[in-house]
């Protein structure tokens, strides 16, 4: 993991309008929200193992979701891009388990926080330049 330095750290601002801004750089409200806190992510790499994430904490109300309105208010922390590598491949000493595999179908990260190449660290200021130019106008 890798924290960036950003104009938008500790920024104050409706859920929606930071949802539906975010939305329009391709930012999706991750799945390790809850109703307190959660973040936004955008890939950087076509394999999907490069992140741009950036966290919010809920300041006023309580999320409900990627739903169409809230009345939450949300303040932003300090976004970093992170990398998550996985084991690719077939698993030959699986073994054929249906009841389990529809239960756990979606294998965890070899190392969640592996090394992040400058390129993509780079992509993503990138990103989060242009994100904060255009922040809310």
């Amino acid at each position: 993991m890798k924290a960036l330095h950003s104009s938008l750290d500790q920024t104050e601002e409706a859920f929606d309008n930071v949802r539906d801004y975010l939305h329009q750089f391709e930012f999706t409200l991750g799945g390790n929200w809850d109703y307190d806190h959660g973040s936004f992510d955008r890939y950087l790499d076509e394999a999907h193992k490069v992140w741009l994430r950036i966290p919010f904490e809920v300041t006023l109300g309580q999320l409900g979701g990627d739903t169409d309105e809230t009345d939450a208010m949300v303040r932003i922390g300090t976004p970093y891009v992170l990398k998550h590598v996985y084991n690719e491949g077939v698993d030959h000493s699986a073994h054929l388990m249906t009841a389990s595999a529809l239960i756990n179908q979606f294998q965890a990260p070899l190392d969640e926080d592996a090394e992040i190449e400058s390129e993509w660290i780079g992509k993503a200021e990138k990103l989060l330049r242009e994100v904060e130019r255009k922040w809310l106008n």
